[in-house]
């Protein structure tokens, strides 16, 4: 084990102070906002029913694995408005998490953010979902304790290595096995937040997918997710990055679970092809982010080059990048289809 650094303060951006903090704080200092309570010992998910403010601050120690002085900080790996992702070091065991600290003097809409994400990792268990070890809330300051990956993120990768091969993004490879495919890894998790958590991600791109050195990808970051009452619910809201958005989002459409299997089709391509797949313009940069989302709303879908990709691989991203949500895969109905033509390619 290397030796001991000095621990670093975290130094945290603050953007506009919009609700103080104050007014979401107990007298013993735990941060409340609705059924979740979060303090120096962790987090808890109280029912409506149950809540008692002489109880609320009185999280179970013996379900805490980690607490903010097991951790020391190794150096910064990550920025935002709201905060930092720092790369720190368990003191006594030396195992390396992600530790993301977002500042709570902000805005309202932001905190929402925030504390869904807390609700959705609470929640959440899948060896294909970035993994939330633990989280706190600390002198104005929340924290979660993230699972560590090492290789970064797919928009990391891209930069490095500017196209990801077909093999390794694998609809139909009998070189790599079938759970080590980009593509599957991925629909699994998106599989499991739709009909398990019955989640909407609503912002899956290249740098909310992350990945380690074992060639594992992961789902990452539930700020602007969306928990549907059932798998065949709804949403009409617009929040999530724009270029991979689906049509009927920008349009203001109602939306469901295959709006992420659209984000999904685009970020698959754009690994395949090396650059994001709408173009602007023969000679000309896009004029302003409203001229994108025309272009996604009126324009024929992008495609993978037939003469560069397997039939397989552009029948996958055309089931994908439907602009009729109707027509467009689920993320179980895609992964049957990818099942049924490594069987039939045998």
């Amino acid at each position: 084990m290397r030796g001991k650094k000095p621990v670093s303060e975290l130094k945290v951006a603050v953007p506009a102070q919009e609700t103080p903090v104050d007014k979401f704080l107990t007298a013993s200092g735990t941060f409340k906002d609705g059924e979740l309570r979060l303090n120096q010992s962790g987090l808890r998910l109280i029912s409506e029913e149950n809540v008692d403010d002489s109880e609320e601050t009185k999280l179970k120690v013996e379900d805490v694995q980690l607490s903010m002085d097991d951790l020391e900080m190794d150096q910064v790996i990550g920025k935002g408005s709201g905060g930092v992702v720092q790369l720190v070091r368990h003191k006594w065991v030396g195992t390396l998490y992600a530790l993301k600290g977002i500042q709570m003097n902000i805005q309202e809409s932001f905190r929402k953010q925030i504390v869904q994400e807390l609700k959705i990792n609470q929640a959440t268990q899948s060896p294909h979902i970035v993994l939330c070890h633990q989280s706190f809330y600390h002198n104005g300051v929340i924290y979660l304790v993230l699972e560590y990956m090492d290789r970064g993120s797919l928009a990391d990768i891209i930069k490095q290595v500017k196209t990801i091969l077909e093999p390794y993004l694998a609809v139909l490879c009998k070189q790599l096995t079938l759970d080590s495919t980009l593509i599957i890894q991925i629909l699994e998790g998106l599989l499991y937040l739709h009909h398990e958590r019955h989640v909407i991600h609503r912002d899956i791109k290249p740098s909310n997918l992350l990945v380690n050195r074992k060639g594992e990808v992961k789902i990452s970051d539930f700020g602007v997710s969306a928990v549907l009452a059932s798998s065949m619910g709804q949403r009409d809201t617009f929040v999530g990055t724009y270029n991979y958005m689906a049509p009927e989002r920008i349009s203001g459409s109602s939306y469901d679970y295959k709006s992420d299997i659209w984000s999904l089709g685009l970020v698959i391509l754009e690994c395949a092809i090396g650059r994001f797949p709408y173009i602007p313009p023969e000679g000309e940069g896009w004029l302003s982010f409203y001229e994108l989302l025309e272009a996604i709303v009126d324009q024929p879908p992008p495609s993978a080059p037939a003469d560069q990709f397997s039939p397989e691989f552009c029948s996958f991203i055309s089931s994908c990048i439907q602009k009729d949500p109707a027509e467009r895969m689920s993320a179980s109905e895609l992964l049957v289809s990818i099942a049924r033509d490594i069987s039939i390619s045998e």
